[in-house]
């Protein structure tokens, strides 16, 4: 199969009797020769397709006949520009910040695999003055007023700064842990106390460098959970709230499962313990159940604390009524 030619960084090829039925990944490799973790990195990249859709999941399995794309190089990224066909919620809006509530599926800005459609793309339709923020000297051009970041399968509550003023303001209350940010997330298996701390450096990690993970030489994290309900049937699973005592990047998913409890939904970080036979249905591919539920800060004009909450989505809602909640 090494002989599929590759033109312009990318091949095509029908998928033969000799791969039906494979899961994608696997596939990959045997026509590539790459290494099965670098496939993964090229699904998660979005660079893989099949009869011209994005694959979600790398265990996905191939039909005869289908056609395989796989896009061997990143396509060149012109930056961010304002993109009306974004769809998003504004919870609150002033003259220094905006708060977003996330729906799962959206990216937040640029990076690998992601060069347009993010939710950068439909501030800057909606908030044309963000592009103004570098060049005032606050942030980054391809992250106009972003100061933190939510998954891509991850809803919730997101900050941005609208201001120069709300940019340092806002930046320097999440590096020093005074914002509260708060999750909700069902979790593989039950959780056995009702309240837990996870005070575990995170860092790269050493035999994936791409993925998060607990490690010595990590940066210092700490995450509270306290246990909101626990079920059995059709899966056992437990609902936590999570509290950020820092922010590291995939924090909330690296703790929990590093704690035996990875948030469904999570391949990257949960491997199959994520996805249960009995939940594979109740979660879209690439979606987690991870919410950000409560957001609260110093308003960067007034000073005043405030506090914004957003309830779960109908999909989340949906997996905790098949659960009987």
């Amino acid at each position: 199969m090494s002989d599929v030619p590759v033109a312009g960084g990318a091949f095509e090829t029908v998928v033969p009797a000799t791969l039906g039925g494979e899961r994608v990944d696997r596939a990959v490799a045997l026509l590539t020769g790459l290494p099965r973790s670098a496939v993964a990195e090229l699904v998660n990249e979005g660079r893989v397709a099949v009869d011209g859709q994005r694959v979600e999941a790398r265990s996905r399995p191939l039909v005869v006949g289908q056609i395989l794309r796989v896009d061997m190089a990143p396509p060149v990224d012109v930056g961010p520009r304002a993109d009306a066909g974004v769809v998003f919620a504004v919870v609150h809006q002033d003259p220094h910040l905006i708060v977003v509530d996330k729906p799962a599926g959206l990216v937040v800005h640029h990076g690998a695999g992601h060069g347009g459609g993010t939710l950068v793309d439909g501030l800057l339709a909606r908030f044309p003055e963000l592009a103004e923020l570098a060049p005032a000297g606050a942030g980054d051009a391809d992250r106009p007023g972003i100061v933190h970041r939510l998954d891509k399968g991850t809803s919730g509550l997101l900050v941005v700064a609208r201001t120069p003023d709300a940019y340092v303001s806002l930046s320097r209350q999440l590096r020093e842990h005074t914002a509260g940010r708060h999750y909700r997330a069902l979790v593989a298996g039950t959780v056995e106390d009702d309240a837990g701390v996870v005070d575990a450096p995170i860092g790269r990690s050493p035999r994936q460098p791409t993925r998060m993970a607990v490690t010595r030489g990590g940066r210092p994290a700490r995450t509270a959970y306290t246990v909101v309900a626990r079920y059995r049937e059709p899966l056992e699973a437990t609902l936590v709230e999570a509290t950020l005592d820092t922010g590291r990047t995939h924090q909330v998913r690296v703790h929990l499962a590093a704690i035996g409890h990875p948030v469904l939904g999570d391949d990257r970080y949960g491997s199959a313990a994520a996805r249960p036979a009995a939940g594979r249905a109740m979660l879209a591919p690439g979606r987690l159940f991870l919410h950000a539920c409560r957001l609260s800060l110093d308003h960067p004009g007034s000073g005043e604390r405030r506090c914004w909450e957003s309830p779960l989505p109908p999909d989340l809602d949906a997996v905790l009524q098949r659960l009987g909640a």
